[in-house]
Formats: structure tokens, sequence, C-alpha cells
């Protein structure tokens, strides 16, 4: 699902920085430029965001876990 319109970024991108070990939504905004154009996506950017880090956190610690939870639409 598109999430940021604006930059074309998915849940599955979202998803795939916070696998690989983003440290912040600040730091995912950085690099895929979510949530920085008219902002309309921000809260469910961040929302996607927070739930895949919490799964992956929960992921015996793998730092590329993979793991993706079924992520209800914003």
């Amino acid at each position: 699902m598109i999430i940021c319109l604006c930059h074309r970024v998915s849940d599955r991108d979202i998803a795939r920085e916070a696998a690989g070990g983003c440290p912040s939504f600040e730091a995912l905004q950085d690099e895929l430029r979510v949530g920085t154009a008219c902002g309309a996506c921000q809260d469910c950017a961040q929302e996607t965001f927070r739930a895949q880090r919490a799964a992956c956190e929960s992921c015996a610690g793998a730092a590329l876990c993979g793991a993706t939870p079924a992520l209800a639409a914003c």
C-alpha cells in the first residue's frame, strides 16, 4: 500500500528500512522523504514505522529479521 503519494513510499519501503535498523522516524524521513512534502501521510507513516520497529525488536535481535506484520490501512 502506498503511504506517501508525494514521494511514492509504500508500507513495504518503510518496513524494509525499519527491519534494516533505521533508528528513528526522522532518519526514515531523511532516507525516504516520507511525510516531508504535504504532510498528509505523516501519522500513518509514523504508525507503520512504529509497528514495524516493534515487530523487529521482538525478533530475537536479528538485524534483518524481515518480519512484516499485517499492517492495517491507516
